[in-house]
């Protein structure tokens, strides 16, 4: 029976304090029965008006908000049910969802910031500090709401007992032009009577050590700070509570994101959050004047940051000199949680580190970042503690001063990061490609905690955007990621607007780093968008960043003396090829100008794209005409007549094929040249940053799939699978973090969880498993798994906006079953791989095919699974896998 499931509003994670006062509705069908027309109803909460309205319409993506606007504060209920094609009667109601909005406007704001604090030494990680308020509730309360932000991180308690689940909150953006804040519901947690709140608030990204080369301090400010604004309806009636904010030092005595926390239970204040606290020694806090904060006060885009799942130790060797290492078997961001009776005054140390080299932690990689906790007991009695502002990269930890009697079942890693829904998944019968799948969705799980970073454990951890650009597809595929990025794009927006530029990561720190435009980095700002558009199917995104994207191209195309040849000026070219030194990880084998034209004339045919979607005809000329002459000036200054290309090198020949910038038989010459140097690197990777995504995509469209896969299933060091087969459960930085012998590659720039290597995924997605995107938001879609490599089965599955669109198939004895099921809304064009290329179209359903189907590979031996933790079956996998 068809039914509606998972009515969103906009993309939003939660609806409480949404920022959109007419959010837009989305929903999906179960069944196979086609929709006709829809019909929505919205009751305005604790006002006597609802609003019922039927649309014609086949569509469930985007649709409009049906009633007038929510005010600011104003909640509503909403209903979806379809009208069936042959059907008379509709479905039932959807489940309501509830909205409420947010302050929309900023004169919704009427208290101040308050700050224990306006500035502070940085010889050091800063301590923290509380800050606490009482007030009054009459009578019965009907609606309790907080609306909180922060210059700093905080966590809010009330009446004891916290707030929130939220974990660094409100996160970080570009301070200075948009801070968002949080919406908390605290009906049913006040009490008539007294009442208290408490914040922690510490310095996190607002003015706490940032970046690289030693990093800098107070980058957005030399305060930290709390707005909070209490709304209250009670037998009093409807207010805004005015609070008198007192502070005091926090037993956090030292806290910093790199740097690590340092807690001391003897100075805490018990029962510092409740009301009746004596708290006539604290300080009153300084009020700043709100007006003088530039900053939009901005609803969230993302999830919230939380715990996401706890992970127990894999095993626990207790050292001669009493110090208990623990390998949890998963490199997390995250931080650890123990339970343990301790002796007072005495301190436990906790320690953390990727990797181990020579049965030690591995601390060379984090640089400055000390990433170091500790825990000092006040009583006998058992704790459970966990750092409260602090984050590491980390697998393995050791604890210093663990009791000597206290065995390991208290302690747990905590997995931190913005708390996105899981959309995409792919397995095969090969465990060596599916746990470099499994390290794929790590490495992003690790690395979306509040925006896009690069790595969560050294001195670092900024949001570059050329990981991003590269990574952005494979992103959307396995999470529903659109909140994190469309949060990271408007700060993009915001700085480029300011400086002129898109800069190499955002938000900007100015740490030393060239501030010059370069290709594929700043390509993030086209690249980002429109990959959000295709996956989800929402205009309303390339309408938002529109200006942002041409304001690029219009950049770089200046740059070029308008003729479309970017050969001037810093670039960063195809970062980290393998073949360039560990000191000198820019130096490539391809020309960075070369890569820097083809990049324009991407982003200016996608700019082009988007100006024709979005109706502008003078945008649509303009970007023909620069996106032309970019093709141009790259084939005129890189490719021979023939189609061989400049540079001569696996990268520069799959970006000319891969971003289509050839003619004719150059594509045919092209493809055999990248295959004829792909088998002379004897199948084993020769690209960089952006080579690795596309070349198996270059490989496959000129006709040599096997070269593909062969490249795919390589285990030794440059590959893919060489990291897995080391025992790495995260996609590594450097293709040889890692030697072959245990030891740390010697550069300085070695982390062992960066996603970008691991944008290959896309092609397991798309090739393997056989599930593309023809229109956007999956609307039409492709199903065509190109079988290899000795691969028997393998599947795909992903939650698109329609729902989930699932693929399997599985080969042997000469025949080849595709099983899929396609869900309500969704077009499937089949392509079956019987050599025909026959092309059948199915709707909603499961459908299955069954035909004769052998490639020369299929006798091959199936991949054996081998343990990977084992010395002698690894090292024997890697024999066979270099044959």
């Amino acid at each position: 029976m068809t039914g509606i499931e998972g009515l969103r509003l906009e993309h939003a994670a939660a609806t409480l304090g949404i920022g959109v006062a007419a959010p837009r509705l989305s929903w999906a069908l179960s069944g196979e029965r086609s929709q006709r027309a829809y019909e929505v109803e919205v009751s305005f909460i604790g006002a006597d008006e609802s609003t019922t309205v039927v649309v014609d319409s086949t569509d469930t993506l985007y649709q409009p908000w049906p009633a007038r606007p929510l005010r600011s504060r104003e909640a509503a209920h909403v209903s979806v049910r379809s009208h069936l094609v042959g059907d008379e009667a509709p479905t039932a109601w959807s489940a309501p969802v509830r909205v409420e909005a947010g302050l929309l406007d900023v004169a919704d704001w009427v208290v101040d910031w308050v700050s224990p604090s306006l500035h502070a030494p940085h010889d050091g990680a800063r301590a923290a500090t509380l800050l606490r308020a009482e007030f009054d509730v009459e009578g019965r309360v009907r609606r309790a709401r907080v609306y909180a932000t922060a210059h700093g991180v905080y966590d809010l308690e009330v009446n004891g007992a916290a707030a929130s689940d939220e974990v660094l909150a409100p996160g970080w953006s570009s301070y200075l032009h948009r801070l968002r804040y949080r919406t908390l519901d605290l009906t049913e947690t006040l009490a008539e009577g007294r009442n208290a709140i408490g914040a922690w608030l510490a310095d996190g990204w607002y003015r706490g050590r940032l970046g690289f080369n030693g990093g800098l301090w107070d980058n957005y400010g030399t305060d930290v700070s709390l707005l909070l604004q209490l709304e209250i309806e009670d037998d009093r009636g409807v207010r805004v509570v005015p609070l008198h904010w007192t502070h005091a030092p926090a037993p956090i005595v030292a806290t910093g994101l790199y740097e690590g926390e340092r807690h001391d239970a003897r100075l805490e204040p018990d029962g510092w959050s409740a009301p009746g606290f004596a708290a006539d020694d604290w300080e009153a806090a300084n009020t700043l004047p709100r007006r003088q904060f530039s900053a939009v006060l901005e609803a969230p885009t993302g999830p919230p940051v939380r715990v996401i799942e706890s992970i127990r130790p894999v095993t626990a060797e207790r050292r001669d000199d009493g110090r208990l290492l623990l390998d949890f078997g998963q490199n997390i961001a995250g931080k650890l949680r123990f339970t343990v009776a301790g002796t007072p005054g005495e301190t436990v140390t906790l320690r953390h580190a990727e990797v181990l080299e020579a049965g030690e932690l591995a601390l060379r990689p984090l640089r400055s970042a000390t990433s170091e906790d500790a825990y000092t007991f006040a009583t006998a009695e058992p704790v459970t503690w966990t750092p409260r502002f602090t984050l590491h990269g980390f697998r393995y930890a050791e604890i210093i001063g663990w009791p000597a009697d206290a065995g390991t079942d208290g302690i747990e890693a905590l997995v931190v990061h913005s708390d996105m829904r899981r959309t995409g998944w792919f397995e095969a019968d090969h465990p060596l490609l599916d746990r470099f799948h499994e390290n794929v969705v790590w490495s992003m799980r690790d690395n979306f905690v509040d925006l896009p970073t690069d790595c969560p454990q050294r001195d670092e951890r900024l949001g570059w955007s050329g990981d991003i650009q590269v990574f952005a597809p494979t992103a959307s595929y396995l999470f529903d990621a659109t909140g994190v990025l469309e949060n990271w794009l408007r700060d993009l927006a915001a700085e480029q607007q300011v400086t002129g530029s898109v800069l190499n990561f955002h938000p900007w720190i100015d740490c030393g780093f060239p501030v010059d435009p370069a290709a594929a980095w700043g390509d993030a700002a086209v690249i980002v968008p429109w990959t959000l558009y295709r996956r989800t199917g929402d205009l309303e995104l390339l309408r938002t960043h529109f200006d942002s994207m041409r304001a690029w191209v219009e950049q770089v195309f200046a740059l070029t003396h308008e003729t479309g040849h970017w050969n001037e000026g810093f670039q960063l070219g195809d970062w980290l090829d393998p073949a360039a030194p560990p000191e000198r990880p820019g130096d490539s084998r391809t020309d960075a100008s070369l890569v820097a034209t083809a990049y324009h004339a991407r982003t200016a045919r996608l700019v082009l794209a988007a100006a024709e979607l979005l109706g502008d005809t003078a945008a649509v000329a303009r970007y023909a005409h620069i996106a032309d002459l970019a093709a141009t000036a790259f084939r005129t200054n890189y490719v021979a007549p023939s189609g061989r290309v400049v540079s001569d090198t696996v990268t520069a020949l799959s970006v000319a094929i891969a971003f289509e910038l050839l003619e004719g038989d150059q594509y045919r010459e092209a493809g055999e040249r990248l295959a004829v140097l792909v088998a002379e690197g004897d199948h084993l990777i020769a690209t960089g940053f952006v080579g690795t995504p596309i070349v198996c995509d270059a490989l496959t469209s000129t006709g040599h799939l096997d070269d593909a896969y062969h490249l795919l299933l390589r285990t030794e060091a440059p590959s893919w699978l060489y990291a897995v087969t080391m025992g790495a459960t995260t996609v590594w930085e450097r293709w040889d973090s890692m030697l072959p012998d245990g030891r740390i590659n010697p550069g300085e720039m070695t982390s062992f969880n960066h996603y970008a290597l691991g944008a290959v995924a896309d092609f397991l997605h798309r090739i393997v498993g056989g599930l593309e995107e023809l229109e956007p938001g999956y609307r039409r879609v492709r199903i065509a798994p190109r079988p290899g490599g000795g691969l028997g089965r393998a599947s795909v599955r992903h939650d698109s906006p329609f729902g989930t669109i699932s693929c399997e198939w599985v080969r042997a004895g000469g025949r080849m079953t595709v099983e899929l099921r396609i869900p309500v809304g969704v077009t499937a064009e089949v392509v079956v791989p019987d050599g025909t290329d026959h092309v059948e179209t199915v709707g909603a359903g499961a459908h299955r095919f069954e035909f004769a189907h052998r490639t020369p590979d299929e006798d091959a031996a199936r991949p054996r699974r081998w343990n990977i933790h084992n010395p002698e079956e690894r090292a024997q996998m890697m024999l066979e896998g270099s044959r």
